[in-house]
């Protein structure tokens, strides 16, 4: 945990930000895996872990913005909890952890929000992304499911992304500690990489090596010669030469914070020629994109110029013709790049998304687009120093969309539809960094994970293992 005098300065900064009412605050519980005392890996919701530092189930929390109270809710240990987990701390100790001092049991939070509603007060909760918090919130509000979505306040959800958004120096190092993590998990998956094995006999070395490390991957392991399914977490092709395979995966630092990098090799050691060019062009559009990062730059004009290194680079091999600029404009460079570049990180690895994926990456400046491809920009507003962000452009030949839109002559004034068919069956490419936003540009987090050909061509070839 941070030291207390950080919970309870996020607290604070929060409650003088907001007007008025009650806020509520719910953790989250065990998740059945098949019966009720086999759970999933235990992940506490990040806005409480945020404010509230404390990783462990069935809590809940509220902050009184009117009289300033704050109260921690939860279950003092039993003696069946100790005989199954060993002594536990008594829930005073717990809020005394992160600077509450009023504690009571989780029975009493449905009674105080029903007080603060029979009184006439604002009662603001957040949006809730899981079916068993949903069913606890609604029956705290005294509301069927339904109507949860009505209930939810955006003063609250737009003060804490804002607070959120902006990383402090200490959750910039623990990303750095994720970062350091998938150093090793990606160097492993280049060094076991070759011809005849099977997508999922690399990921298990990615998984041990993620559990030498004591870190829990931050999303489900992308690892896929299937490259152009852009979330792809099916491991069952056998890899062949020829083929690249996509490497897109985040480790989760002690205190919970997330990387996410993608990096995309030969599955033989060695680029050949097509490949080589392909690579090089998104690896031309990440550096661009990186320099682009700084406070004040739109983050949709980031991916716009990923977008245009990307066809610019396209038309030198013939793929596409025409101005360049008015291609992206009209979203012409959805046939090769048809998600966005980029989103925050934090302590989700789509950071605060839960919370609305338009209210984090969206404002009144910067509105989502509806074209195809664009309209998958998950952050489009302004940047701002302290932020945490991905940029990861890619190219991605789908058959699919291929035989489609050539079949339509869909946007033929800028993409040469027969030079693309000879790519069917290509893959897909994507190299992705973890950016922090200074106070006069950028820096990229962690140390440097191979990406030039030259550097991953030479880590493939020296095996790495990635036990460091």
């Amino acid at each position: 945990m941070f030291s207390v005098d950080t919970y309870t300065g996020r607290r604070r900064r929060l409650a003088a930000g907001m007007d008025s009412g009650l806020a509520v605050f719910l953790g989250n519980d065990e998740a059945p895996l098949n019966y009720r005392d086999n759970h999933y890996p235990f992940r506490q919701d990040s806005t409480f872990l945020y404010y509230w530092g404390l990783d462990e189930a069935n809590l809940a929390a509220t902050i009184d913005f009117d009289g300033g109270e704050e109260v921690l809710y939860g279950h003092e240990p039993t003696l069946d909890d100790v005989v199954w987990t060993g002594p536990l701390p008594a829930l005073a100790e717990r809020g005394a952890r992160v600077g509450v001092a009023q504690c009571r049991g989780i029975e009493r939070l449905a009674a105080d929000v029903h007080a603060a509603l029979d009184a006439g007060r604002l009662v603001h909760v957040l949006p809730a992304y899981r079916g068993d918090t949903a069913l606890k919130l609604a029956a705290v509000l005294g509301v069927g499911p339904a109507a949860l979505a009505e209930q939810v306040s955006e003063p609250l959800v737009r003060a804490i992304i804002a607070q959120r958004a902006a990383k402090e120096p200490q959750e910039v190092a623990e990303i750095e500690k994720a970062v350091e993590v998938s150093f090793h998990t990606h160097t492993a998956a280049m060094g076991a990489t070759r011809p005849g094995l099977y997508e999922w006999e690399v990921v298990r070395k990615v998984e041990a090596c993620h559990a030498r490390h004591g870190s829990p991957v931050s999303f489900p392991i992308i690892f896929s010669v299937r490259g152009e399914v852009l979330h792809n977490h099916a491991h069952g092709n056998k890899m062949e030469a020829g083929q690249l395979v996509v490497h897109d995966s985040g480790a989760t630092s002690p205190l919970g914070y997330a990387s996410d990098i993608t990096r995309t090799f030969p599955v033989n050691g060695t680029f050949d020629a097509r490949q080589r060019e392909i690579y090089e062009i998104v690896l031309a559009a990440l550096a661009d994109a990186t320099a682009a990062v700084e406070p004040g730059m739109p983050f949709l004009e980031v991916y716009k110029t990923a977008a245009r290194t990307q066809m610019a680079g396209l038309k030198e091999l013939g793929l596409v013709r025409g101005d360049v600029h008015e291609a992206v404009e009209l979203g012409a460079h959805a046939a090769f790049l048809q998600c966005g570049t980029g989103h925050m990180v934090g302590l989700d690895v789509h950071d605060m998304e839960a919370l609305g994926e338009d209210l984090v990456g969206y404002d009144d400046t910067v509105r989502r687009s509806p074209l195809f491809g664009v309209s998958y920009v998950r952050l489009g507003r302004a940047l701002e120093k302290d932020w945490v962000v991905a940029v990861e452009p890619g190219i991605y030949f789908i058959p699919e969309l291929i035989d489609r839109w050539s079949a339509e002559g869909k946007f033929a004034e800028f993409v040469d539809w027969e030079a693309v068919k000879a790519y069917r069956g290509f893959g897909g490419v994507r190299i992705e960094d973890n950016v922090l936003v200074t106070a006069d540009g950028h820096r990229v987090l962690g140390r440097p994970i191979p990406k030039t050909v030259a550097d991953v061509e030479a880590t493939m070839a020296a095996g790495a293992d990635g036990s460091g």
